[in-house]
């Protein structure tokens, strides 16, 4: 059974949209996904299906919908296309020092060209943009949460996360 991971977006461990990741597991597992996995409180799930990732989107989308009474979009991606991205990130430098700088931004849809130029116009010296596939790399060389360029394109449905949780995630697919 194929491997697949699906990050939650604009979700909270506390508060306002609240998803505790050991219901999410639950969730995941009730709707027939299999060894289910988190890492760390932010929407990070590992799971074994046989339904396509894309797919598997949608169900988990519905399912979270149903059992905690709000949206959550859901972005997923199989095992096969996670180990990519690692293969062929451009920031390999920069995240051995600091791979909390380095992002892996991924969406609903396929990045483009112009969501790369659109997050470059709005980058600083030190911050850099590139397109790799279907995903876009961001380096905030002095740290995002004074970053002007944002965590992803205005148009669509994106998320992030950094090198460091990339490479965790790729480990929990082993």
């Amino acid at each position: 059974m194929p491997s697949h991971i699906a990050l939650l977006r604009g979700i909270n461990v506390g508060g306002h949209r609240r998803v505790p990741m050991a219901e999410l597991r639950m969730v995941a597992q009730e709707i027939g996904f299999r060894d289910a996995r988190t890492h760390v409180a932010s929407g990070n799930l590992v799971f074994a299906s046989d339904v396509p990732a894309r797919g598997a989107e949608a169900v988990l989308e519905q399912a979270l919908e149903r059992r905690f009474g709000f949206a959550v979009d859901v972005i997923a991606r199989s095992a096969t296309e996670w180990r990519a991205y690692l293969v062929d990130h451009p920031f390999a430098a920069e995240g051995e020092g600091e791979p909390n700088l380095v992002m892996l931004c991924i969406g609903k849809q396929a990045a483009t060209l112009a969501d790369a130029a659109a997050l470059r116009s709005r980058a600083a010296a030190r911050e850099r943009v590139e397109l790799r596939g279907d995903a876009l790399w961001l380096y905030f060389g002095d740290g995002a949460g004074r970053s002007k360029m944002g965590l992803g394109p205005g148009a669509g449905i994106w998320t992030t996360r950094n090198l460091r949780t990339v490479r965790t995630i790729a480990g929990m697919l082993d």
